[in-house]
């Protein structure tokens, strides 16, 4: 059993997880695109192109994703939490995701001995970073 979240964007799937691969080192082994679909008559034009269905992969990550909706609008209940055991790698993965987002607990050490940090990035995706 593999738990791999699913996140949804509003046309910009394909640049976050273009994105992704950049700051995590992996990348998209599967996208489908609406053009390709049996709802492609269904589908403005202007939406064809964008990701029906898209797989994310990186070590230790699977993530899928999509420029359709979940129907919850702007429900946020859950954050991705990535971990590392070191602490200079943490800082570099928490600089990259903030970088045009939002920063809304800074990445310092706590008092249980780990480097974390918590942030919206640039595509609205919540993260925790862990290292220690």
């Amino acid at each position: 059993m593999q738990l791999a979240p699913y996140l949804f964007f509003d046309g910009t799937c394909e640049e976050a997880l273009e994105f992704y691969a950049h700051v995590l080192g992996g990348k998209i082994s599967e996208i489908n695109r609406f053009a390709d679909s049996p709802m492609c008559d269904k589908m403005p034009p202007e939406h064809r192109d964008r990701i029906m269905h898209a797989t994310f992969v990186a070590p230790g990550i699977t993530l899928m994703a999509s420029d359709g909706s979940d129907g919850q609008g702007e429900m946020r209940r859950a954050s991705l939490s990535i971990a590392t055991a070191d602490g200079i790698e943490g800082a570099r993965i928490f600089a990259a995701l903030a970088s045009g987002g939002t920063v809304t607990m800074p990445y310092v050490k706590q008092f249980w001995g780990a480097s974390f940090g918590m942030l919206v990035d640039r595509y609205g995706i919540r993260w925790m970073v862990h290292a220690g």
